[in-house]
């Protein structure tokens, strides 16, 4: 049995209406002057205005910073921290997607610790303790509120880099169904479907533990039961709910065991044809399981389920050409996650899997 430590560093706070004790939470930490980062759409739908209304009602100053986007670059968390540096900060609070909370955890890291966050790029770099962080996500996929990385974009090195230590956590997470229902159906189809990938690949991966296990698989059951019927009633919030806590179970599991190969095939995809990271990790997971040899009585739900999304099928039908394919395995076998399946991802593997992702066999 593979040996863990797990130790839980994240008070979760699940269930509907919690949002409204955001200032009751955050004054645990005792702060004085907060930065929210939260992006336009939250504005929009009027939930970044209702946490800076709590977080004054329990006598906290609030600095919001709406200059987010996704996909976050070095430019904006260079933006965030020269609007921050000035105010004395002593809480962040992320609001929004999983982009968002990388932001936030990346701004945290260059108040904290000074620097350029190229500074810190890898695992275990940053050396001095972080300024305690909540989070309020509002999509259903990345669990990034429950992981110790951070990835940004790097358009002078053109690669998302990632930025990764044990002090980069969240201390408190808010899991609030209702804001979700701001999430246009293509991104709830799009980002649950994330969260089913890490379910299932954490499943398979190769540093799973008896820990890790418990969340992928309870993540699953949780997936499984209410992806399609959220996408059927999408004001369902039952079914919101149990997705959401299930994409934060699949954040954990990520963070005590690690991704595969189908996240490796699944990066090229977004980098080269800007397709939504849930909707390129559902073109390959069934053909990389298939590959591996691996829960392949999973791989009929998962096209199912892809299907009832409205998610492309095929890499054709993605608009990815076929000639594309051996450039693109190149680039699969050079991602980490290739590591961690039960076969060694090379650049003939991926091609292998692609080429099945392309005609949809």
């Amino acid at each position: 049995m593979t040996s863990f430590d797990f130790r839980p560093r994240t008070r979760i706070v699940s269930g509907l209406g919690e949002f409204t004790r955001l200032g009751e939470v955050a004054r645990e930490h005792s702060p004085n002057r907060c930065l929210l980062l939260a992006d336009q759409s939250m504005v929009d739908a009027g939930y970044a205005q209702e946490a800076v209304r709590s977080l004054k009602a329990r006598r906290m100053e609030v600095f919001a910073f709406h200059e987010c986007g996704p996909n976050p670059t070095v430019a904006m968390v260079e933006a965030a921290r020269q609007y921050a540096a000035p105010h004395g900060i002593d809480l962040l609070i992320g609001l929004g997607g999983g982009s968002t909370l990388d932001l936030t955890k990346a701004v945290n890291v260059v108040l904290s610790n000074g620097g350029s966050i190229r500074d810190y790029w890898g695992y275990g770099n940053i050396q001095k303790p972080l300024l305690p962080m909540i989070a309020v996500p509002t999509s259903a996929g990345t669990g990034s509120e429950a992981q110790s990385n951070a990835a940004i974009t790097d358009p002078e090195a053109g690669a998302t880099l990632t930025c990764g230590d044990a002090k980069i956590v969240f201390r408190t997470v808010l899991l609030d169904p209702r804001l979700t229902l701001t999430q246009p159906a293509a991104l709830t189809a799009s980002a649950g479907f994330d969260a089913i990938s890490h379910a299932v690949e954490t499943l398979i991966s190769t540093r799973r533990t008896a820990i890790s296990e418990c969340f992928s698989n309870e993540a699953w059951r949780l997936l499984d039961a209410n992806y399609a019927r959220v996408l059927r009633m999408p004001e369902d919030l039952e079914s919101r709910a149990a997705m959401l806590l299930a994409s934060h179970f699949a954040g954990i599991a990520i963070e005590q065991s690690s991704l595969g190969p189908a996240h490796a095939c699944a990066q090229p995809l977004v980098r080269n044809y800007q397709l939504q990271h849930g909707a390129a990790v559902a073109l390959v997971l069934a053909s990389t399981l298939e590959w591996l040899d691996e829960r392949t009585s999973l791989v009929p739900r998962l096209r199912q389920l892809a299907a009832a999304a409205g998610l492309p099928m095929t890499l054709h039908d993605a608009g990815v050409p076929e000639s594309a394919l051996p450039r693109l395995a190149e680039e699969a076998s050079a991602q980490w996650s290739g590591r961690f399946g039960s076969r060694s991802l090379d650049a003939a593997s991926a091609l292998e899997i692609y080429r099945a992702a392309f005609h949809g066999n």
